[in-house]
């Protein structure tokens, strides 16, 4: 291998080495941090954004990666070539933004973390409106920077930084099909009698929560001995570095199900984390998730075509027993699989059932997108919220804590991240029909605790290729198909009308 590549690869390892030392102080500053550490953090924060954006935008990185992009020997390995158009692509993307603006960000996002748990907390979205605006101001400074591709909006340009190369009319046209085949669902579920939520309600003490949560975490196949459980205001993973993987969950009393799910859905998240070749490879793309899309596509799949399924809660139930006692007993593992099934419009996205989740996703889309277009005043967002969850899901929003103030993402600057989630919804059960063609007996496994062979079909068909192939080109190679709504639209009926009796 020549001596310029393995210069690059340094560089980039070097450049690594900084952004976990980021990705570390964020966790902290969600898990750990005490609330007077807020304004050292901040600019803490800054200067490592600095310093690692101008590592990222070097002109000795821009000299090497020339110099191997014109070695022909390298080019004739696809990983390597593959490797060599990312690493092109992360730097020429990188260079469009001044070192300046990034320090900016990272310490604006990181005040208005700090802002939106407050407001959260009090429920004031007054409190956390003025950091709003600051933030869409910046996002908008941000796509103009990186440029709007030719008959597209500013949104396409953020969209891009977590879907690479999705733009808004894509998400919208893929959007589409899957509410109009949604909402008649759920209608027809809304007709018929519910299942037994007893379960539901159960209360289970937090500790016992916290210790049964980390017992499934590691039985699925999450590495402990690399990787931590933890609280945080909102659930959330982080791959710092090689056999460092972060998750949190959290927890309330009467949580019990929700807290589960959200330890599945960031197990999801975290195994592709620990999948992915970053020993060999940390820095580099080889060694990086694909995308959004594909990143939730591993949490959404582990939340539910697993943490969803009968076998699933086969399993569960006397492992369930042992850690709670008899506070289940009333309920066998039918009653508590038809009860984490329940449809029920939810005002919370992370706690909604399958088929109203993707709605709240739509909603975050159309609203992000209107204020950064500037059709959508920041001060009339919560009046907008609380209009389209009362038409779409047919709920009154009682404050902002559970209204518009719910999710972190905005108080990151992360606009434009909401879509991933539905396309990894429709990613996840696409790859489902992929899996089951290969591993027949898998729900049959499931059922007896066996979760080892989907782990490693997702180890070696996704997670250990990195980002070799685009999100699109991987879905059609493993499916035969691009990414379609109907996959996950035969698995929810499927499902769903099993449960709940309902015709075709």
């Amino acid at each position: 291998m020549s001596k310029r590549y393995e210069a690059l690869r340094q560089h980039l390892r070097e450049l690594a080495a900084l952004n976990s030392a980021l990705g570390l102080l964020g966790w902290d500053q969600e898990t750990m941090m005490p609330p007077r550490a807020a304004a050292a953090r901040a600019d803490e924060l800054s200067l490592l954004s600095r310093l690692a954006h101008e590592r990222a935008t070097a002109p000795e990185l821009g000299e090497l990666l020339s110099d191997c992009e014109a070695d022909e020997a390298l080019n004739t390995d696809a990983a390597t070539a593959a490797n060599l158009r990312e690493i092109r692509h992360d730097y020429d993307k990188a260079r469009k933004l001044p070192t300046e603006f990034v320090a900016e960000f990272s310490q604006t996002t990181s005040h208005a973390l700090e802002a939106w748990k407050a407001a959260r907390s009090d429920s004031d979205f007054s409190t956390f409106r003025p950091w709003l605006e600051k933030l869409l101001g910046l996002a908008r400074r941000k796509a103009e920077y990186f440029g709007v591709p030719e008959g597209g909006e500013l949104y396409d340009a953020l969209l891009d930084e977590f879907e690479p190369g999705m733009t808004a009319d894509v998400v919208e046209s893929t959007f589409a099909p899957l509410r109009e085949a949604l909402v008649p669902l759920i209608d027809a579920i809304g007709r018929k009698p519910e299942p037994d939520d007893g379960p539901c309600k159960v209360e289970v003490p937090i500790e016992t929560q916290k210790a049964f949560n980390r017992e499934i975490l590691e039985l699925i196949g999450f590495d402990l001995e690399a990787g931590r459980l933890d609280v945080s205001t909102h659930p959330f993973s982080s791959g710092i570095a090689p056999g460092d993987t972060r998750i949190t969950s959290r927890y309330t009393p009467a949580g019990f199900a929700e807290a589960l799910s959200s330890t599945m859905h960031e197990a999801g998240h975290g195994m592709y984390e620990q999948g992915l070749p970053k020993s060999e490879h940390w820095g580099e793309p080889l060694g990086e998730s694909l995308g959004l899309g594909i990143h939730e596509s591993q949490s959404r799949m582990w939340e539910n075509q697993v943490g969803r399924s009968r076998e699933f809660w086969t399993w569960l139930e006397p492992r369930l027993a042992a850690a709670t006692g008899d506070a289940f007993a009333a309920y066998d593992a039918e009653a508590l699989y038809r009860a984490a099934n329940i449809v029920r419009p939810n005002l919370i996205r992370v706690e909604s059932d399958e088929a109203t989740y993707n709605l709240h996703v739509m909603l975050r889309f159309d609203l992000e997108r209107a204020m950064l277009r500037g059709d959508l005043a920041v001060a009339d967002l919560p009046g907008a919220w609380d209009e389209r969850i009362e038409n779409d899901l047919g709920l009154d929003v009682p404050d902002a804590a559970r209204g518009c103030l719910q999710d972190i993402h905005w108080s990151m600057g992360a606009i434009g991240y909401f879509p991933t989630y539905t396309l990894g919804t429709l990613y996840s059960a696409q790859f489902w029909d992929a899996i089951l063609v290969d591993l027949p007996d898998l729900p049959e496994r499931i059922g007896r605790g066996e979760f080892a062979e989907l782990l490693g079909w997702l180890r070696s068909r996704i997670h250990q290729r990195g980002r070799q192939l685009p999100a699109e080109a991987l879905c059609v190679e493993l499916t035969g198909r691009p990414l379609d709504h109907r996959p996950f639209m035969d698995y929810l009926k499927t499902k769903l009308g099993g449960i709940y009796g309902l015709e075709g």
